[in-house]
């Protein structure tokens, strides 16, 4: 039977360790639990280095997805509300939790609240799993003992941007697959096809068509130019990559997206839904305005929208209401202006919130349907218009061949 190597803590509250026989880890704790001794570390005495490596690569390729975030989050709020104190609370959450990235995590969050740390610093510690609003949310939770009820909105801020990432995923799945087919067969037909039907007819000494010209011109830079098309195009996308991961690429991308017909409005009207319910729920959880447009700012996920934010607390630090700062900002809608100033005179700023949440989130649904039947023609035109310059570049000088021959 294999054996264990433990650290806990006894029933005093003093740091133990030993060795205890089990036949799984779960096991070794539950006897561990029998003692009286709450598990902080146990490990297999055998087998520790030679598995740590292929368990650190597992971690590694385990991210914390939305979905089991979601769950964490559903079974956190559930154990809270019955009552399960906070230390075997995440114990369960770490033997039920089959992520191993997110396992690791709630072993280092039981271990920090064990040390006496506050619960939102100890999630704090891992930005890459639990973004600064979930943060902030459980901060708040903390400070007016309502963490239940906070994570239950937390839970709902998730879930609706989980959702609205999935449908525009989902909108662009359908031409993104056409566009790289597209591009394939478009290659393909360029460096194999249209060549070895270019010399047949260059050996019977026709006059080739302008779109055949083109094609054996576009053939011609490839062969030749390969080398240098493809570097540059890798550093192309490469440097793109960069630049907009700083400050500046990420302003201009937004910038320049929010500009385009069609698509801006739609990202406008994202931004706004995702702005209106962050917003509600954190000022139904009693977060500070101040603090709420600074969470805002860093969660809005717009970088274009999240550089307003900055004027917008200057005017607030003033004693400037909500609705005026944001009148005077860019993008924000008359919509969500003229909502807001409505709740802000009758006092429910947040159910005015939700309002205009809801309505932008049927208007970015109508709107990405919308989308995706206008994607559909425009993608058909494409088509029909790449494989007609190739069939006139393959059957006009196939048409005089034949005139030829007669």
């Amino acid at each position: 039977m294999p054996r264990y190597l433990y650290k806990a803590i006894n029933e005093n509250g003093n740091s133990t360790s030993g060795e205890v026989d089990a036949a799984s880890v779960e096991l070794a704790k539950n006897i561990l639990g029998d003692r009286g001794y709450i598990p902080v570390k146990v490990v297999e005495e055998n087998g520790v280095a030679s598995g740590s490596g292929l368990m650190w690569l597992r971690e590694k390729l385990t991210p914390v997805k939305t979905q089991e975030l979601i769950l964490f989050t559903k079974q956190f709020r559930t154990m809270l509300r019955s009552g399960v104190p906070i230390i075997r609370l995440f114990e369960v959450l770490e033997n039920q939790t089959e992520n191993l990235s997110l396992k690791k995590i709630i072993g280092q969050l039981l271990s920090d609240i064990k040390e006496g740390a506050m619960l939102y610093s100890v999630f704090a510690r891992h930005p890459k799993a639990f973004s600064h609003l979930y943060c902030s949310m459980i901060k708040a939770g903390e400070a007016s003992g309502a963490l239940p009820e906070v994570m239950e909105r937390l839970i709902y801020v998730i879930s609706h941007e989980y959702k609205i990432k999935s449908d525009i995923k989902s909108a662009l799945q359908y031409p993104v697959i056409v566009l790289v087919f597209l591009c394939v067969a478009f290659f393909i037909l360029l460096t194999f096809v249209v060549p070895k039907f270019v010399n047949i007819f260059l050996n019977a000494g026709l006059d080739l068509p302008v779109p055949t010209k083109i094609c054996m011109f576009l053939y011609q830079f490839l062969e030749n130019y390969w080398v240098l098309i493809l570097g540059g195009t890798v550093a192309g996308i490469t440097a793109m990559i960069f630049y907009f991961k700083t400050d500046q690429g990420r302003f201009f991308l937004h910038s320049l997206l929010m500009k385009i017909p069609v698509i801006g409005p739609l990202f406008i009207k994202a931004s706004m839904s995702r702005f209106a319910s962050i917003f509600a729920i954190l000022q139904a959880s009693g977060v500070a305005i101040l603090d709420a447009i600074q969470i805002l700012s860093e969660t809005i996920g717009n970088a274009a929208i999240s550089k307003e934010f900055n004027k917008i607390s200057e005017r607030l630090e003033e004693g400037h209401g909500i609705a005026g700062p944001l009148k005077a900002a860019s993008y924000f809608t008359p919509i969500m202006i003229n909502m807001v100033a409505i709740g802000e005179e009758s006092g429910n700023l947040d159910e005015m919130l939700e309002e205009v949440s809801n309505h932008y989130d049927f208007e970015v649904e109508y709107a990405m349907g919308k989308l995706s039947e206008a994607i559909g023609p425009v993608l058909t035109i494409g088509l029909a218009a790449v494989v007609g310059f190739f069939a006139l570049a393959i059957f006009l000088p196939m048409w005089d061949l034949t005139m030829m021959v007669k």
